[in-house]
Parts: C-alpha cells; sequence; structure tokens
C-alpha cells in the first residue's frame, strides 16, 4: 500500500490532540476568569459576556480539532520557521511599549499591523504602514465616538 491508499488507517494526530486540550483549557481559563468579572449592568451583557463568546468559539475550535486529529485529517506540519513567531513578538512587544510609553492606540496598533504583515512575508512596509494607520485610525474613531468606549489616546488621538 502505498501513502496515498484511502483504505491505509490513518494515524492520530497526537501534536493535534495537545493543541486540541490546550485550546480547550484556554477556553476554561477565560469562562473562569470571566466569572470573577463585576458585572454593573442592571439589564443586557455586562463585561463578562465577551469573555464568554470567546471561549466558546475557542471551544468549537478545539472540538473541531480533536476530531480531526483523531481522524488524521489535520494537514502536515511544515518545518519550523522562528522569524514570523519573532516579527509577531515583536510586534506585540511594540504594542505594549507604544501605549506604556503614552504613544497612543493608532500607532501601537499600527505598529502591531506591519509586524504582523511582515510575518506573513509580505515586504511592502510602507504601503503597510499607510493601510495600517487609516485601519487603526477608523478602528479608533469607531470605539471613540460611535460606541463611546475609550481607548488610549496618545498623540494622534488627541489630534481627532
Amino acid at each position: 500500500m502505498t501513502s496515498g491508499d484511502p483504505a491505509q488507517p490513518r494515524r492520530v494526530d497526537r501534536a493535534g490532540i495537545v493543541i486540541a486540550a490546550l485550546l480547550a483549557l484556554l477556553a476554561a481559563v477565560l469562562v473562569w476568569d470571566a466569572r470573577g468579572l463585576q458585572s454593573a449592568a442592571m439589564y443586557g451583557m455586562g463585561p463578562e459576556a465577551m469573555p464568554v463568546v470567546i471561549a466558546c468559539g475557542l471551544a468549537l475550535l478545539a472540538i473541531g480539532n480533536f476530531i480531526d486529529a483523531l481522524r488524521g485529517n489535520l494537514p502536515a506540519r511544515e518545518s519550523a520557521d522562528p522569524v514570523p513567531v519573532v516579527l509577531i513578538l515583536i510586534g506585540l512587544a511594540l504594542l505594549i511599549a507604544i501605549i506604556g510609553f503614552g504613544g497612543g492606540f493608532i500607532l501601537a496598533t499600527a505598529a502591531l499591523f506591519v509586524t504582523t504583515s511582515a510575518a506573513f512575508g509580505r515586504r511592502a512596509v510602507l504601503v503597510d504602514s499607510i493601510i495600517a494607520l487609516v485601519m487603526s485610525t477608523l478602528i479608533y474613531l469607531a470605539f471613540d465616538r460611535l460606541l463611546t468606549l475609550s481607548l488610549p489616546a496618545g498623540p494622534l488621538e488627541r489630534l481627532l
């Protein structure tokens, strides 16, 4: 039998099962943490609703991943390239640093966007920077003006 023969039984993907378990664990932690949030809402949903919604999505991903891992349907993994992971970690560090030093939401989110797009192989840094600034400005305006939710303000946000 060849490896592409449909009659050949597939092996259980142990790494896929571990990933499914980690997703389920993350979902459980989110629900557990959301239970500790104080709800000031007299009616409707409080702040604990969104972590529970995200946890439900993670639980669905965990179930799907678990089933595919048992069936052996998960795609073969490629060799590990640490550069994309490092770029995303740099973007997250920039996000935290820019907000922490008063740079504001727009600049911090733009930095994360540009480093993430570079991690996915894009090399148009100037174009990505422009797109990131426009998108993060629109997101800031939507949260600030439409939803009246405050985001970290920096020099660009004070101009708006």
